[in-house]
């Protein structure tokens, strides 16, 4: 930028200080400090660059260079001091709009996702970071080991990984209760999967959910609800999943929805296992292993550390407390579907 943009009115003063000091070596007062920091952050506020404010400044200064006798050293010092008040209030103007944007930023997040807004009124503030509501997005959460806010190192490294794969294509990345979300067109899976992909790793294998694209300015809150719950259930199920994908985990809030039959099917099915020495837990434990692990016997020991023989007998105790043999198609079922009930019930821990 050449100096010539800028105001003369930032300058306001400065040749006149110049003059006296040359004249008579003092330094600046503090009503001339607290008017230059006062321009400088006018100046901000105004848009124009730091760069060509100093500019112009230095250009000034050579403008009233005193042509007699002064002192170079005094001028210089005033010239110092006057950049460097000038600059304060620069950045402290700065600093200010950037904590008012942040505020504005904060407060759009939490109105988006709790529908506090007036939805005609939230599409209009939208736009301003990029999104356009009237579209489909979809949501993306990421938790780790810790709590993130905007601008720690991670989200960070997350934020830069994504503008320079996809650049500026309507991304919304933010934080919210510690965890980092990124809010995206719906029909942009890839920027969503990469997003996984890099927060995974970021935030030392921590765990992302992704929410199914929804449409309308509703439809950001419905799909960051899915991938909370997704995450939940991949806790309570302990899923070893690193991604997540709501649409793969719909079947979990059907089995739920009736929480009363849910809770039925488990004591009439599972019920019995309390009975057994040591109760209900090591049992539910081992039917767990053994479903997930596609019903091998061998596989299902090796991750409960046990001998397929101890395993065996486990199977058939269950078998006998029950009636009901998980080895049997007929039985696995209605077995399988009541341990998934448990988990996300929390049974036998919660009574039901």
């Amino acid at each position: 930028m050449a100096e010539l943009e800028i105001p003369e009115e930032y300058l306001a003063g400065y040749a006149l200080i110049l003059a006296e000091v040359a004249a008579t070596g003092r330094r600046l007062t503090r009503e001339e400090l607290t008017s230059r920091r006062t321009l400088g952050e006018q100046a901000a506020d105004a848009g124009h660059g730091l760069r060509a404010l100093v500019s112009a400044h230095l250009t000034a200064a050579r403008a009233a260079w005193p042509a007699g006798p002064a002192s170079a050293d005094s001028v210089l010092a005033a010239v110092q001091q006057v950049t460097d008040a000038f600059a304060e209030g620069f950045e402290r103007a700065q600093r200010q709009a950037v904590r008012q944007e942040e505020a504005a930023r904060r407060e759009f997040i939490d109105d988006l996702l709790y529908g506090r807004s007036d939805l005609g009124r939230l599409a209009e503030r939208a736009e301003r970071f990029g999104l356009r509501l009237s579209h489909a997005h979809a949501v993306a959460v990421a938790e780790g080991p810790t709590a993130y806010e905007e601008g720690d190192p991670v989200p960070r490294q997350v934020e830069r990984a994504l503008i320079s794969r996809f650049g500026d294509r309507s991304i919304l990345l933010t934080t919210k209760d510690g965890r980092l979300l990124c809010i995206a067109p719906g029909p942009q899976d890839e920027v969503l999967a990469h997003f996984a992909k890099q927060a995974h790793a970021a935030t030392d294998g921590g765990r992302v959910a992704i929410g199914r694209p929804q449409p309308g300015p509703g439809g950001v809150v419905h799909s960051y609800e899915e991938a909370l719950n997704a995450l939940e259930l991949a806790e309570r199920l302990e899923l070893e999943d690193p991604v997540l994908r709501a649409a793969d985990l719909l079947v979990y809030p059907v089995l739920t929805r009736d929480r009363q039959a849910m809770a039925e099917l488990v004591l009439a099915a599972l019920g019995p296992l309390t009975t057994a020495r040591g109760g209900a837990q090591p049992l539910l434990d081992t039917l767990t292993a053994y479903f997930d692990s596609g019903c091998v016997a061998a596989e299902a020991a090796r991750r409960l550390t046990l001998s397929v023989r101890a395993l065996t007998y486990r199977l058939e105790r269950i078998h006998k407390l029950t009636g009901a043999n998980p080895a049997d198609p007929a039985h696995r079922y209605m077995l399988q579907t009541a341990v998934i009930g448990a988990r996300l019930l929390d049974w036998p821990a919660e009574e039901l």
